[in-house]
């Protein structure tokens, strides 16, 4: 692969460089959220949508007669919700979605493709909702109407045009509901593929490929209310306060009680430090509630290392329950040796963490009787992402901490729904037992080949294997690994379409022939033919609950998405079809009705999920059963991952800026690191800025190598912070350009992004 840069004003693939805008850099605020939390929701809630709408939207957010937050997936407490049971990001989200400003047919006649690529990714969401479906022909340079026959027309002529249905890709956001995912995946094993790749392959996919191995199942084993169990807490790669805020009043609840929380990062994120509660006005202006009572800053991927230290402490001070151990597990025995052979000097090298402060997380962890694992995607997104996984699992099962009360195994997800997508069947690996219910219920045979995640499908297409792709929400191009190669696969196409509610990035690199087909949203009445509907999502702990839109639609042009995913099952299928689409979208008890019957759990769908507050999925480990061959949790034992880093080299982990919500992003801010307007910085230790020759606030280039050649995000500033040696840190989507498409986890094939070798270069001239 060539060479690439982050300014390429020919192609738009990457956020622009506006030299002009430089970052301030200034001490971070002493506690996350707080009063500061209030006015930022504030001034983004009213100045997009209003005083009246936003007070009669935000308090419809996250309650049973309303609408589920389109942000994370952390979960709604099952009693006595807040009045505002949202956060700060959820209410920026939300009011993203439900903005005043429109994005018309006239916008697009105004502003060609070339033209909307050298806008920021900030300024393109600022621009509003899309109102219309909307074409870009071969060849041309605007987006011009399209009717929504004439669309599905479209997509129909191209898919069945195609030498074979593996020609087409069809990608899923989480954001998806449960009801529209059922019918996408249901229309694309009908149409005979299993190309399936979704958002999870870019998250959790370690976690969802890992656990299963570990104990029979591929999600969290606790509930909320184990939370408030929990005599001890680890959070592992994972930043609270940013990616999941809500998680904060529940930590803080925990650590007013006496509950050990103990944090495992390479950065020291300050929802992990202190929490000001921005809901609870009688500690709105103290010094605020600390949440980690131990902090041990892990080196970038050090985490099998640091937790075997753990484990290693723990066995030779005999705090093993071996009655849970004999009764319920296997492997051992296999786990013992291998810790026991196991050196300190390894383990310190390579976690980065002293032996003392090893040892302390070790005496807290054996205290406790009650002990909760939390992760995220700093232990997913390596190359030894399942064994991050699988050491997590084998740490909880050491003292019996899954199956009991206040106890277990959690997984934090990062998109609300991307649980409930995979649960109701989007998959690239269906298992023959979901397949063979699928295929009795609807009476075809559906394909047996696993099809392309999302890796593949990059390479598929840029081999010219996949020719259409079909985006069921998200930002794929910009979610993506290796921005450049991902944006030369996505030109060979012959047509790309989008289902979308904003404009992003993946409108503007698309294929021969482009379409954006836009949607209702989560903050919206969704009327069919039999009266207004509602729709469901999973969250993070497996509950399935039901999510109402409060708002009239953002424009009369627009279709809900089951409604998209079925007219497009019509015009493609054709006589082929077996299914009565259109009754299955005039009322959605329909699809429910026929997901009871396909996929284990939903049993007495369409009333238990119009219970206030829904219900739970069945969980087997969470009741101290394990659906693995052997009835058996396994302990399954893995090698330190060794990184030999030249001398010049450091270790580069992306990360998510507070003002940011996943690819999309609200501002410029990052006000949890003391970072204001601007988002091209790279964070690193002050002994590695002096040792390479650099100096706080210089302008450089992050090279990374491999064997499929040099990459280069450029025009970054250098901040100096609390970041372990020969590590550093720097925003996603910008530095998604370094992440190669064939560095992946082994197993789950997720991108690793949060271990990318780089080098610091001083930054060549010529950026304009």
């Amino acid at each position: 692969m060539p060479e690439s840069t982050s300014y390429n004003s020919a192609n738009g693939a990457q956020p622009p460089i506006e030299p002009a805008r430089e970052p301030r850099v200034a001490p971070p605020p002493d506690a996350a959220a707080g009063i500061g939390a209030a006015y930022h929701t504030a001034r983004h809630a009213i100045g997009k949508m209003g005083t009246s709408r936003a007070l009669r939207t935000l308090l419809k957010v996250n309650q049973t007669d309303g609408f589920d937050c389109p942000s994370c997936a952390w979960p709604d407490p099952d009693r006595d919700r807040s009045i505002t049971e949202f956060c700060e990001n959820g209410a920026k989200a939300v009011a993203s979605e439900a903005t005043a400003a429109r994005v018309t047919p006239d916008f697009f006649a105004r502003h060609s493709i070339t033209e909307l690529q050298q806008q920021s990714d900030a300024w393109l969401d600022k621009q509003g909702r899309l109102t219309q479906p909307m074409l870009l022909k071969r060849g041309a340079t605007h987006y011009e109407p399209i009717t929504w026959d004439d669309a599905f027309a479209m997509i129909a002529r191209e898919l069945n045009a195609l030498a074979g249905p593996d020609e087409a890709a069809f990608y899923t956001s989480g954001r998806t509901s449960n009801e529209a995912a059922f019918l996408y995946q249901l229309f694309v094993r009908q149409f005979g593929t299993n190309n399936l790749p979704d958002c999870s392959n870019m998250c959790h996919e370690s976690s969802s490929f890992g656990l299963p191995q570990s104990i029979g199942i591929g999600k969290a084993t606790v509930t909320l209310d184990d939370f408030a169990q929990a005599d001890c807490i680890f959070l592992i790669g994972q930043n609270p306060g940013t990616c999941h805020p809500r998680m904060l009043i529940h930590l803080e609840r925990a650590a007013r009680r006496g509950c050990a929380i103990v944090s495992v990062n390479p950065l020291p994120e300050l929802g992990t430090v202190r929490f000001r509660n921005p809901q609870d006005v009688h500690h709105l202006f103290d010094e605020g509630t600390p949440i980690a009572s131990l902090f041990l800053p892990v080196r970038i991927n050090g985490d099998v290392a640091l937790l075997k230290g753990v484990m290693k402490a723990m066995l030779e001070a005999g705090a093993v329950d071996r009655a849970f151990v004999d009764a319920h597990t296997e492997g051992f025995d296999a786990l013992a040796r291998d810790l026991e052979i196991e050196t300190w000097e390894a383990i310190v090298e390579n976690g980065g963490v002293s032996q003392e402060l090893i040892r302390e997380a070790a005496q807290v962890a054996a205290r406790s009787k009650r002990m909760i694992v939390c992760w995220a995607m700093g232990i997913t997104q390596h190359a030894n992402g399942v064994a991050n996984v699988q050491t997590i699992a084998n740490f909880a099962l050491l003292n019996g901490h899954v199956g009991r009360p206040g106890a277990g195994l959690c997984p934090v997800r990062g998109h609300s729904n991307v649980q409930g997508d995979r649960t109701v069947g989007i998959t690239s690996r269906p298992t023959d037992a979901f397949l063979d219910a699928l295929g009795r219920e609807f009476g075809f045979d559906p394909p047996r080949e696993h099809g392309l995640d999302t890796v593949a499908a990059i390479r598929a297409m840029q081999e010219g294997q996949v020719k259409v792709f079909v985006g069921l929400g998200g930002n794929f191009l910009s979610a993506a690994p290796d921005t450049e190669f991902t944006a030369a696969a996505i030109r060979k196409c012959r047509l790309t379409v989008q289902i979308s509610t904003k404009l992003n990035r993946g409108h503007l690199v698309t294929g021969e022939q482009a379409l954006i087909l836009p949607c209702l949203g989560r903050t919206e009445r969704d009327v069919q033919k039999s009266g207004e509907q509602f729709v469901t999502v999973e969250d993070t702990v497996g509950k399935i609950h039901a999510s109402r839109g409060v708002l009239p639609p953002a424009s009369d042009h627009l279709l809900s998405e089951p409604t998209i995913v079925a007219r497009m099952a019509c015009a493609v299928l054709g006589s082929r079809a077996r299914i009565d689409w259109q009754s299955l979208v005039e009322n959605y008890d329909r699809i429910r009705d026929h997901v009871e019957r396909v996929v284990p759990g939903f049993d007495d769908y369409n009333r238990r999920v119009r219970e206030p507050g829904g219900f739970y999925l069945p969980n087997a480990p969470r009741e101290g059963r394990f659906p693995t061959p052997s009835g058996r949790a396994r302990f399954i034992v893995h090698p330190i991952p060794r990184h030999e880093l030249r001398d010049d080299q450091l270790m580069l982990m992306t990360v998510r800026s507070h003002d940011q919500f996943n690819t999309t992003v609200y501002g410029e801010d990052d006000r949890y690191r003391g970072i204001t307007g601007g988002r091209r910085v790279v964070f690193m230790n002050a002994h590695d800025v002096r040792r390479l020759g650099l100096s706080e606030g210089q302008w450089v280039d992050l090279v990374s190598h491999s064997e499929s050649g040099t990459r280069r995000a450029s025009h970054f500033k250098v901040v100096t912070y609390t970041i372990p040696p020969r590590c550093a840190a720097a925003y996603f989507p910008e530095t998604n350009v370094l992440v190669p498409v064939n560095s992946v986890a082994v197993g789950s094939n997720q991108p690793a992004s949060k271990s990318i070798v780089i080098a610091v270069e001083p930054e060549r001239n010529g950026v304009t």
